[in-house]
C-alpha cells in the first residue's frame, strides 16, 4: 500500500548535510516526501516505498539541501554608517573610531530615536535578501539599544519578523554590546542594569531566547561578561559570546564553561585553547564577513578547530558596520577564500552547524522527522553555492514543508 504524504520530491540528489555521508551528506538518485511540516522520508529512489502524493516535484536533476541557517546577524537597526567606511579606508581602525563615539555607538543613537515601524520595514527588506537566497532561520539579536526600553523594541520588531514571514526567528539579547554614553566610565553599574533589568524584562516577554556579550577590551571584561552569564542561566537562557575577535582575552572559553551554544567570530582564538573548547560540546561560528571589511590579518584557527572536531558554523554577522553584507552565499564563498574552509564545511556551516548554533535540533539536515525546510538548486555539484558570489540561487523554497520561494 502506498504512502500518504504532501509532497515527494524525485529525481533529485541529496546534500543531506547528515553526519557519516560522504562531504556534504550526499545521497544521489533520491527522493524525498514531506507530511504536516516534516520530511517523512529522505533516501535512494531504489529503496523507497511507494508514495502517494498530493503534489509531485521533479527535480530535475538538481541538488537538494536543507533551508540555510544564518545564525549570527544584527538585522535590526536604524542609520547608516557609510561614513565610517571611508574612514577605515583611509586608515583610521574600528577601535579608534568606537573609542571616539563612533562605531556601535552611533548605530544606538538612530535606532533609539527610530519607531518600532521604521526598524520592522528596514529590517524586513534585509531579511528579504536572505530568504532569497534560501535562508529559512535566522538568528537576530539587539545590541542597538543599549537601554532596557530600546533592546525590547528590538526585539520585539525581530519576533515579529518571524511572525510575518516564513522563517524561523531566534532571538538573543545583545544589551551587552558596547557601554552606552550614559553609562561611560560606569561599566560595572551597566552590567548591574542588564542583569537586573534587562534580562528579566526580556523573559517576562518572551522575547528572548539566549543572551549574548561582546567580551573584548573595547567592550566588556570577563569579570563582567561572566556575572551576565549567570544572570541568562538564573533565566533559563542559552549563552553565546562575541569572542576573541580583537585580542585574546579567553573569552571563548569562559563562555564555554557555562554551556555556551557558540562563541563567535575567534580570530584571536589561540590553538592552545582549541581542545579545551572541544570538550564543551559549542559550535564555533566563523564571520569572514567582519574579517572582510575591517581588513583584518589574523586569521581563526581553522585547522585546529577541524583537527579537534569543533563544529564550525558559518554566518553573515549582517550589521551596519563591521559586516554590512546580506548574504549567505557570499558568506560561504568567503569562509573557503579567505578562511580555507571546503565548499563541504561551508555548506555543513549555515545548515547542521548553524542549527546547533542555536539549538534548533530539528533542522539542518534531510533525514526523516527533521523540518521540512529545504532548498532546491539547479547545480551540478553542491560545491557550486560556494564557488561564485551572486551566481545561484535556489529554484524552490520550502519552509515547514509550504513553498515560499518568492512568498
Amino acid at each position: 500500500m502506498a504512502i500518504s504524504c504532501d509532497t515527494l520530491i524525485h529525481d533529485v540528489h541529496l546534500a543531506s548535510c547528515r553526519p557519516g555521508l560522504d562531504g556534504p551528506g550526499v545521497i544521489r538518485d533520491a527522493v524525498v516526501a514531506l507530511a504536516d511540516g516534516r520530511i517523512v522520508h529522505a533516501g535512494p529512489a531504489s529503496t523507497a516505498d511507494a508514495f502517494a502524493a498530493a503534489e509531485r516535484v521533479d527535480g530535475a536533476g538538481g541538488w537538494l539541501t536543507p533551508g540555510l541557517i544564518d545564525c549570527h546577524t544584527h538585522l535590526v537597526w536604524a542609520g547608516n554608517r557609510s561614513e565610517e567606511f571611508e574612514r577605515r579606508l583611509g586608515g583610521e581602525s574600528y577601535a579608534s573610531i568606537s573609542r571616539g563615539g563612533g562605531g556601535i555607538l552611533s548605530t544606538v543613537r538612530a535606532t533609539r530615536e527610530a519607531s518600532e515601524e521604521t526598524l520592522f520595514d528596514a529590517a524586513a527588506a534585509r531579511l528579504a535578501r536572505l530568504r532569497e537566497e534560501g535562508v529559512t532561520s535566522v538568528e537576530i539579536k539587539s545590541g542597538y539599544g543599549l537601554s532596557t526600553a530600546t533592546e525590547m523594541k528590538m526585539l520585539r520588531v525581530a519576533r515579529r519578523l518571524g511572525e510575518a514571514f516564513p522563517v524561523t526567528v531566534r532571538t538573543t539579547l545583545l544589551g551587552a554590546h558596547a557601554l552606552p554614553e550614559d553609562y561611560a566610565g560606569r561599566a560595572d553599574d551597566y552590567v548591574d542594569l542588564v542583569c537586573s533589568e534587562m534580562i528579566p524584562a526580556a523573559c517576562a516577554e518572551g522575547l528572548a531566547d539566549a543572551v549574548d556579550v561582546y567580551c573584548e577590551d573595547i567592550a566588556f571584561n570577563l569579570a563582567q561578561c561572566e556575572r551576565i552569564f549567570i544572570a541568562a542561566q538564573a533565566h533559563g537562557l542559552a549563552i553565546k559570546a562575541h569572542a576573541e575577535q580583537l585580542s585574546d582575552m579567553h573569552g571563548a572559553l569562559l563562555a564555554a564553561r557555562y554551556g555556551a551554544r557558540s562563541v563567535d567570530h575567534l580570530e584571536y582564538l589561540s590553538a592552545e585553547d582549541v581542545p579545551d573548547l572541544a570538550k564543551s560540546g559549542c559550535t564555533a561560528v566563523l564571520l569572514p564577513g567582519a574579517w572582510y571589511t575591517l581588513r583584518e590579518t589574523r586569521l581563526p584557527p581553522v585547522t585546529a578547530l577541524r583537527a579537534a572536531e569543533v563544529p564550525m558554523a558559518v554566518a553573515t554577522d549582517l550589521n551596519p558596520g563591521t559586516s554590512p553584507i546580506a548574504s549567505i552565499l557570499s558568506a560561504m564563498n568567503m569562509a573557503c577564500v579567505l578562511f580555507g574552509l571546503t565548499p563541504a564545511e561551508a555548506l555543513l556551516g549555515v545548515t547542521r552547524h548553524a542549527a546547533f548554533a542555536l539549538g534548533l535540533t530539528s533542522k539542518g539536515q534531510i533525514a526523516a522527522d527533521f523540518d521540512a525546510d529545504l532548498c532546491l538548486w539547479s547545480v551540478t555539484d553542491p560545491a557550486e553555492l560556494s564557488y561564485g558570489m551572486n551566481l545561484v540561487r535556489p529554484t524552490r523554497i520550502w519552509q515547514a514543508g509550504r513553498d515560499v520561494a518568492g512568498g
